[in-house]
């Protein structure tokens, strides 16, 4: 995403309309449906309380704790769950990796569910006018063409998304405005004391809050595409789109209030505030914002997991980059997996008001997991402990409050959405705990100790020469350091005799934007060490960067590239490359306990489903070989044979 639209233009402000503000801007299609449908005998007090609730959620949510708040957490300027862990992860409290998977998982869930939802709620406004009109199968095509297009990118009709936002916004505050005179008492609402009485007057309040909670829902999209629009823009436009959905809310409780005869249980509240004739072109409109609110979920989605790839909690996968925009990426894995679940919701549900059921549950734990790494952020930037427990009271009773209300929910349909999220966080967790059990078990050894051998082997006659560049990938965290089986590769298994023997140190940073290099010259014009620190938004193409520090090298007088066959020096060709990629295999001769055998099987199962080292790198795979060694894994001192004291 080009960094000028993170300055607060008017340009910035219309662009972050049309990237952040989708998901939250789409539930007025729903919200006063599902706050109608939570009870049936609704009167006057019931709807000014329910929206006074929607009021002062959007203000304490959404307003306070992510725009005033959560905003100012920012690493490196991206935004998110994730994001913020990395802010802590440097913390003594390990147990936070959990917080942040779970916290993820549901914000993935959360995605696959808003596309079937939104959409559905537009389409069904067409059958206020054609009652025969058959929705499902006109979802199932909208959403089959918003997942198709994100394979071309979306960078030049991203261009529109801020535009036809700022239309659907001016349009849900005008239409909302023409019906708040239907019953001025509806403007009661902004007194937060409507809400308390009716949490208070109403047994099933947890039945009205899990509806009320629905206006909230893209609070956490809003947070995770800080890093696309900035915080200036984003906080000084939800100005604008705070105000328009609260006139929509007002008209629509007017309108319910003045309609009576529960005429607003038949017609979504949303359809009943249009003038006669308005409801096809609301219908477009609702479709569009539906279908942009989608595809600001399904960027985060990406933007997710490539970040939960940078912190390891998740295996490489296939990224593509199909547009020129700084950032902008696809993975075909996730956006397939999504399609799939979303499509698997529109089947199953059919209809909006039973998604419902499914909606909330899954979000509300992110914002909780957001809430408690927020906490922990406040104290690690010295605010005190009081500040910091205040806030956890006030947001995790909350957010608890919304938690227990649509927990109400799960048989009806938030098993769904739980279900994909506990898929996603099992997945996380396991390859997480599993990789960092792996990495206690690789041996490393000091490179400077194999120098002197090195240098001496490039001189050996006797022994073919392998390749003019000998290239080895490394992820060892100690710079000097290399595991101990890279060693055995190029002394023992094969020798491998070279010009050049390069020492590949990828790290990828949680940072999103960083490329750059530097190089330890170990042995000059022998080995080199070169340690690469890539962004999660950038393309790894390790290959590429290695020829631009070859050529670096070269220009810097440290390098030598031309080839040491006669016959090619003197025709100043320059020498091969060729890639070495160890494998390292899960032994069954390891001696572990049983969670260890199980993370390990597990691991072992995700690698095969994930994207090759050489692939996911960006490796010219024609020059690269494969060398598997088992990985021997022994928490459990092994019985020693012993010498037999007599022989027959």
């Amino acid at each position: 995403m080009n960094s000028n639209i993170r300055k607060l233009t008017a340009m910035g402000l219309l662009v972050t309309m049309g990237i952040v503000f989708g998901d939250i801007g789409t539930s007025p299609l729903y919200v006063m449906k599902a706050i109608v449908g939570a009870n049936a005998d609704y009167d006057d007090l019931y709807i000014i309380g329910a929206v006074s609730c929607v009021i002062w959620t959007l203000t304490l949510q959404t307003t306070i704790k992510y725009v005033v708040i959560a905003l100012r957490a920012d690493n490196k300027g991206e935004g998110g769950i994730l994001s913020l862990f990395s802010l802590l992860k440097s913390s003594s409290r390990k147990w936070l990796y959990l917080i942040a998977a779970i916290g993820a998982s549901t914000l993935i869930a959360d995605g696959v569910i808003t596309p079937a939802i939104t959409v559905t709620s537009a389409i069904e406004g067409l059958s206020i006018v054609y009652e025969e009109i058959p929705v499902v199968p006109i979802v199932v095509v909208i959403v089959l063409g918003i997942f198709l297009l994100q394979q071309a990118g979306t960078g030049k009709i991203g261009k529109f998304f801020g535009p036809f936002m700022l239309v659907w916004f001016l349009f849900l505050g005008i239409m909302g405005s023409l019906n708040i005179g239907l019953h001025t008492a509806i403007l009661k609402a902004f007194n937060p004391w409507y809400a308390v009485r009716l949490l208070i007057d109403y047994p099933a309040w947890f039945i009205i809050l899990g509806a009320v909670f629905l206006c909230t829902t893209g609070a956490e999209a809003l947070y995770s595409d800080l890093g696309h629009c900035g915080r200036l823009n984003i906080s000084i436009s939800w100005i604008f789109v705070k105000i328009m959905l609260i006139l929509n809310y007002l008209g629509q409780g007017a309108w319910i209030i003045s309609s009576g005869s529960g005429l607003a249980l038949s017609i979504n509240p949303f359809y009943g505030i249009m003038p006669e004739g308005w409801i096809v072109p609301a219908v477009i409109l609702s479709t569009g914002a539906a279908i942009i609110a989608s595809q600001a979920l399904l960027s985060g989605s990406f933007t997710i997991f490539s970040e939960a790839v940078s912190l390891n909690f998740f295996p490489r996968l296939k990224v593509k980059y199909p547009s020129d925009e700084k950032g902008q990426l696809y993975i075909p894995a996730v956006n397939w997996c999504l399609l799939f679940g979303c499509l698997l919701t529109v089947v199953l549900f059919k209809t909006s008001s039973a998604m419902e059921a499914a909606y909330g549950l899954a979000i509300t734990v992110t914002m909780l997991m957001t809430t408690v790494l927020l906490t922990f952020y406040l104290r690690h930037k010295g605010f005190p402990k009081w500040v910091c427990g205040i806030f956890l009271v006030i947001y995790a009773g909350i957010e608890g409050s919304f938690f227990l209300a649509n927990a109400c929910k799960f048989m009806n349909g938030g098993w769904f959405t739980l279900m994909i999220a506990g898929i996603v966080a099992v997945s996380m967790i396991v390859w997480r705990n599993a990789t960092n059990l792996r990495r206690n078990f690789i041996e490393y050894r000091k490179l400077s100790e194999y120098t002197d051998v090195i240098s001496r082997l490039k001189e050996e006659k006797d022994i073919p020469r392998y390749a003019s560049n000998v290239v080895y990938l490394s992820k060892s965290r100690v710079r000097g350091e290399v595991e101990s089986k890279l060693i055995y590769s190029i002394l023992n298994k094969d020798p491998k005799r070279a010009d050049h023997y390069w020492i590949i140190n990828p790290e990828f940073t949680d940072e999103p934007d960083t490329l750059e290099y530097d190089v330890d010259i170990l042995v000059p014009d022998t080995v080199y060490e070169v340690h690469m620190r890539i962004g999660f938004r950038v393309e790894p193409r390790l290959t590429l960067y290695l020829r631009q520090i070859v050529e670096d090298l070269v220009g810097e007088g440290k390098l030598d590239l031309t080839s040491r066959v006669p016959a090619l020096r003197k025709m100043g060709v320059a020498g091969n490359f060729k890639f070495i990629v160890i494998h390292r295999i899960f032994s069954a001769s390891s001696q572990c306990g049983k969670m260890a055998t199980v993370l390990m099987n597990l691991h072992s199962l995700m690698r095969r489903l994930s994207l090759a080292d050489e692939k996911a790198l960006g490796l010219d795979t024609s020059n690269v070989t494969i060398e598997t060694i088992p990985l021997i894994i022994n928490t459990q001192v092994p019985r020693r044979i012993e010498k037999a004291k007599s022989v027959r």
